[in-house]
């Protein structure tokens, strides 16, 4: 197992222990502990989806949670082959079903169903977003604005909405921000720091605001561009200006990236500035859950 996977697994078990889903009283009390149910997980809504794979996992985890049979009982997951992360479902579509011990569906439904809606509704509000620049050169990209502790699900959930993941964390790349150049002695200071000390690979990108800004960064190394807070017509003639200052220079590509103040209604004005990417924070924190439900009834013998 990567880390990737071991980090996933620790944020699927936090969630069960948060629930205490291995000490659920009511169902444990009120469903016969030999109880086979089948569980059918429901889009209430049209939506993109994300997660589905969180399932089984959910369930292998709980089973090392509790000791007792009705956890340890075998387990289904399926759903029909059109169904997967990353489609669009619609309104009473079965997403899957899972077939396994009743108190076990009935103590991981609330915690498979909070992920599901979640990661569902990123995925969702995403691929409304890719929609709405369709056609035009620009991708959209996710931000580090999102909840402590789900960002790689979270950015998991970006891809399968048609979207284009940011830098993971502050570690896989570097991103020189006002804040930066203010505290650093400015553009030219913290560029050449930045270009001599990074690590092989690490591509240095700079936050310009005004067309003075974007000259300096040009002047002095700047491998990538973020347009901040510009209106579309500013962010045009920055992209224009970037790729006059690389005409001559087939090995230089400079990516533009537009942030700050796009929102959907604007953002088709962005993408057709000819920008390479518009970062949308929204995506990951302004998401609403998708409607999703679980029907939960006996097993046929």
């Amino acid at each position: 197992m990567d880390w990737k996977s071991r980090k996933i697994d620790t944020l699927l078990q936090q969630a069960l222990e948060e629930d205490q889903a291995a000490s659920d009283a009511t169902s444990h009390l009120t469903v016969n502990p030999g109880l086979r149910a089948a569980g059918s997980i429901i889009a209430r809504e049209d939506l993109v989806v994300a997660g589905l794979g969180s399932i089984p996992r959910f369930f292998e985890i709980y089973a090392r949670l509790d000791p007792r049979p009705s956890a340890q009982t075998r387990f289904e997951v399926v759903s029909h082959p059109e169904i997967f992360d990353g489609v669009r479902a619609q309104a009473g579509q079965v997403l899957a079903v899972v077939r396994h011990n009743a108190q076990a569906l009935l103590s991981c439904e609330r915690v498979i169903l909070n992920l599901l809606q979640h990661l569902s509704g990123i995925a969702t509000l995403t691929r409304k977003y890719a929609d709405a620049i369709h056609g035009t050169h620009a991708r959209v990209l996710d931000t580090r604005k999102t909840v402590p502790g789900l960002r790689m699900l979270e950015k998991y959930a970006v891809l399968c909405g048609g979207g284009t993941n940011h830098r993971i964390d502050l570690a896989s790349g570097i991103l020189i921000k006002n804040n930066h150049i203010a505290l650093g002695g400015g553009v030219t200071a913290v560029l050449q720091r930045a270009l001599e000390g990074r690590k092989p690979g690490q591509r240095v990108q700079v936050e310009v605001r005004t067309p003075q800004e974007l000259e300096e960064a040009l002047a002095h190394g700047a491998e990538a561009i973020l347009l901040d807070n510009m209106t579309p017509h500013e962010v045009k003639s920055s992209v224009d200006r970037i790729k006059s200052a690389t005409a001559n220079h087939a090995d230089r590509w400079i990516p533009t990236e537009a942030s700050g103040g796009i929102v959907f209604d604007n953002i088709r004005a962005y993408a057709e500035t000819g920008v390479d990417f518009i970062s949308v924070g929204a995506l990951t924190h302004s998401a609403r859950a998708a409607d999703i439900s679980m029907s939960i009834s006996v097993e046929p013998a």
